[in-house]
């Protein structure tokens, strides 16, 4: 597990709908070890194992982060800006923040008010992004409309092989489907993998359409992060009980496939590596549930890793459960097609026969 790959991933902006620079470098790790690799209109990267297999898996794991686009640049030089996915303002007061512009970065800081301060609830055309422009003329020279922002962090590691960071959501997801392949193809699995680092899932869900609509799998794996509920005001109650450096969580849900689910358990199993479990009563909210309900409809699995703190720019999470999920996933694609091949269905309702 390369641990300064992800490092070099989290580093990398990629505010949803503006990832074609973290692909390049999703592309590159993907050389070593893809037979072909593919893109599409949408912006996907997809590294495929096993290209002529008839088994052909799935792997998702989006690419793009939360974060803000520009706007608008007002007479004062203050850069104004619109969400781009689920953002919570009120994090962002204070903080320090970078705007990508022709591939160069741009500093700036969200401006600190009186108002801002007081306010319970702040939206985003209240957060101003001081670039240190005297005027507008001279910001327009730096930014433009349009231009992806984020916060300007460094991924940290912290106690017991813990690590922090921003956009964790879901850049470690994306790093466990390269790594996954990357692993399962050196065991020699014989399944078609296609291992995909999808675009949007923060914002249209666009990515994991195109991907699967074009490569019509026989299944897919969604990788993704979920809550930690052992993180401070955290509610069990809510998904389950999961907690970091416990292993990958798998999940009970409507639209998760029961087979493929099975078949995970009982891998890790065989191979002790821990699991923990979520429940999902509707819908998951990941790129599993847009590949779901695409063409004929893809039969879908979820691992998620634990995840405290999400959508800040304060994410943590534990390698241990990276490496986790990495093993079990390689393992799942060397099973996968002998067991097609021995007659295994995957509908719940008849062992025998799919149609």
């Amino acid at each position: 597990m390369d641990r300064e790959f992800l490092k070099e991933l989290l580093r990398t902006c990629s505010v949803s709908g503006r990832e074609e620079e973290i692909q390049k470098k999703a592309l590159a790790f993907g050389k070593s070890f893809a037979h072909r690799q593919i893109s599409d209109p949408s912006g996907n990267a997809v590294s495929v194992v096993n290209p002529d297999a008839p088994c052909k898996v799935l792997l998702c794991g989006h690419i793009d982060e939360i974060g803000f686009v520009v706007t608008h640049i007002d007479e004062k030089g203050l850069v104004h800006v619109a969400k781009a996915g689920g953002v919570r303002p009120r994090l962002y007061v204070g903080a320090q923040m970078q705007i990508i512009h022709e591939g160069e970065k741009v500093s700036g800081v969200v401006a600190v008010t009186p108002e801002l301060l007081k306010q319970e609830e702040v939206k985003p055309q209240e957060l101003l992004i001081d670039i240190g422009a005297a005027c507008e003329e001279e910001a327009k020279k730096a930014v433009s409309v349009g231009d992806p922002v984020c916060t300007d962090t460094e991924p940290k590691e912290l106690l017991n092989d813990l690590f922090t960071g921003r956009a964790l959501d879901d850049r470690t997801g994306a790093f466990v489907v390269l790594e996954s392949a990357k692993l399962a193809a050196q065991k020699g699995s014989e399944a078609g993998i296609y291992a995909a680092t999808t675009v949007g899932e923060e914002t249209t869900g666009r990515g994991a359409y195109y991907a699967a609509s074009r490569l019509s799998p026989t299944c897919a794996l969604a990788v993704d992060v979920t809550w930690a509920s052992d993180a401070p005001g955290t509610d069990p109650g809510e998904t389950g009980h999961i907690k970091l450096g416990a292993g990958p969580v798998l999940c009970l849900g409507s639209s998760v496939n029961k087979t493929m689910n099975r078949l995970l358990e009982e891998t890790a199993k065989e191979l002790q590596i821990p699991v923990q479990w979520e429940v999902a009563t509707g819908r998951t909210g990941t790129d599993g549930d847009t590949v779901n309900m695409t063409g004929a409809g893809v039969p879908m699995a979820l691992v998620s890793i634990p995840l405290r703190y999400m959508h800040s720019s304060a994410e943590v999470g534990s390698w241990k459960d990276l490496e986790g999920c990495i093993e079990l996933l390689s393992e799942f694609l060397l099973r996968l097609p002998k067991k097609l091949s021995e007659g295994m269905s995957l509908s719940p309702l008849n062992e025998g026969v799919d149609f």
